[in-house]
């Protein structure tokens, strides 16, 4: 229920949001459209799961991911930041993760950064999920709507 919620909330507060996710693969953008009344707030998405196109198309600083590699809360960050800007939203979203079973340059399966976007700022949750690569891929989402609702939820409306 939490994309419909989302969608509730951002109609309500005539706001937008865009995605850039690598280990989702554009399953965020996919929930959110999945609502009714969708067009109103998703501005669009970026699927970026190559290393090189997290720098292209959504602005990741390039020395940042050489040196620290793709999977950092700083990628999240400014995936987020990335999808905001070049789709021209009120918030952005970035996920990279690990969905495993392999690790992915010395990052555990199972870890995920989400990176959030918008008027206050720019911010990162990261989770560790267990379970194969659908759980990890399911819980980054659920995490991800979650956190935008927390920044976006109407006062005084339960969730």
């Amino acid at each position: 229920m939490t994309a419909a919620e989302v969608v509730a909330a951002l109609r309500a507060r005539g706001e937008t949001v865009a995605t850039a996710e690598s280990l989702t693969a554009g399953l965020v953008a996919a929930r959110i459209t999945g609502v009714a009344g969708a067009s109103a707030v998703l501005r669009g998405g970026l699927v970026v799961y190559a290393t090189d196109l997290k720098a292209s198309l959504a602005g990741v600083d390039a020395a940042l991911l050489a040196e620290r590699g793709a999977v950092h809360p700083e990628v999240a960050r400014q995936l987020a930041e990335g999808a905001r800007s070049r789709c021209g939203a009120t918030w952005g979203l970035g996920l990279t993760g690990v969905a495993g079973p392999d690790p992915q340059d010395g990052v555990t399966a199972g870890t995920v950064h989400i990176g959030l976007s918008g008027p206050p700022g720019s911010s990162v949750r990261s989770i560790t999920v267990g379970g194969d690569r659908a759980a990890v891929r399911e819980a980054a989402v659920d995490t991800a709507l979650d956190l935008l609702l927390d920044h976006v939820k109407i006062p005084g409306r339960d969730r």
